[in-house]
């Protein structure tokens, strides 16, 4: 499985919305409503699926699937 089916596959789960709402380069917060608490659940189930660690400077640089594909790609080199 691939970096962005895994975020999304993680997504879908925690967030309780349809995969076909979450577009690859659109905002998490404008497209299905994402807030700072839900941000927060969702760096962590992140770096529970990928097991790595992301920082809070990080976590405010999500804005879309393509950003914390980016982020965890990079992590995973």
């Amino acid at each position: 499985m691939d970096v962005k089916a895994k975020i999304k596959e993680t997504l879908v789960s925690l967030l309780k919305v349809k995969p076909e709402e979450l577009k690859d380069a659109v905002s998490l917060q404008d497209s299905i409503g994402v807030d700072s608490t839900e941000m927060v659940e969702t760096v962590i189930a992140l770096e529970k699926a990928f097991g790595t660690k992301l920082s809070a400077k990080e976590i405010n640089k999500f804005c879309s699937i393509d950003d914390i594909a980016q982020n965890i790609q990079a992590k995973l080199k």
